[in-house]
């Protein structure tokens, strides 16, 4: 049997994933986020909110700037810096978990490491801009490379697959080979198979049920499946209410693999992904 990765190196430290999984906190600082949109847009409680969120059990807390959201407009980048750095400055020296910046931009993820990030959460995987893969072999950081189809305005005008779990391999094969050949350390990445970008709700769950078939690519997968619309059509909820629905893929994609989740409710993931572990991982 195949069995994921058990560590993450990420820029100054790594990552015990045999330990407990992984939850990485969303923190967005925009007023559009599909879920959170605006209730973190100033600096102040933006801060306030991440150091809630490591008191409550996150191991991460990624911080983005622009929505990525089905059909969101996109920000231009020094928009995204004004909201991003200020917060990351702020956190730096007071956090005691890493910060992830959440963006597809060189230019923002560059300033954010600078500032104090440790990881690059990128959704196009590398593809929308040739410099990032560059940047972070430069800094040493963390990476994620997630699989998307197309930007946000355009991902969801084709969610049909042959067969989405090769489908989707083949891409994030592709963007392991963008880092390797920037130099980036295998043992630096996650992969991210994309729940919600570019997908059906009947392929995403089918992401969550495969989901040991990512072993083959020989990197821990992060999932992001915090309140979204999938659940809510399955459920027939709307966003704010998707709580039971989030912890029910959390649990089970942890039992098929995953080891960090991506989530907004972090106390109550914790639980929930402690107690899927003691379940499946018995004396672990």
């Amino acid at each position: 049997m195949v069995r994921f990765p058990e560590t993450w190196a990420i820029g100054r430290r790594s990552l015990d994933l045999s330990r407990r999984p992984c939850i990485m906190g969303i923190l967005n600082v925009t007023p559009d986020s599909f879920s959170d949109g605006n209730s973190f847009f100033s600096r102040e409680k933006a801060v306030d909110r991440a150091l809630e969120m490591e008191a409550e059990g996150a191991d991460i807390i990624d911080i983005g700037g622009e929505s990525t959201r089905p059909n969101a407009a996109p920000v231009d980048e020094q928009e995204e810096l004004r909201r991003v750095i200020p917060v990351i400055e702020g956190l730096a020296g007071r956090l005691k978990i890493p910060i992830s910046i959440d963006t597809y931009k060189a230019s923002v993820a560059g300033a954010a490491l600078a500032a104090g990030a440790e990881i690059v959460n990128d959704i196009s995987g590398l593809s929308f801009d040739i410099r990032m893969a560059e940047v972070v072999a430069v800094a040493g950081s963390g990476l994620v490379v997630m699989h998307t189809r197309g930007n946000p305005l355009e991902m969801q005008a084709n969610t049909a697959y042959g067969d989405i779990i090769a489908e989707i391999t083949a891409s994030l094969r592709g963007s392991l080979a963008l880092a390797a050949s920037a130099g980036i350390a295998a043992d630096r990445i996650a992969v991210d198979p994309g729940i919600g970008f570019g997908k059906s709700v009947s392929g995403n769950l089918e992401i969550v049920r495969r989901l040991a078939e990512f072993a083959e690519l020989g990197r821990p997968v992060l999932v992001g499946p915090s309140r979204k619309s999938f659940i809510g059509k399955v459920l027939g909820r709307e966003s704010d209410d998707r709580l039971y629905g989030t912890a029910a893929v959390v649990a089970v994609a942890l039992v098929n693999g995953a080891s960090i989740f991506r989530v907004h409710d972090v106390k109550e993931m914790r639980d929930v992904a402690d107690m899927a572990r003691a379940l499946s991982r018995p004396g672990a």
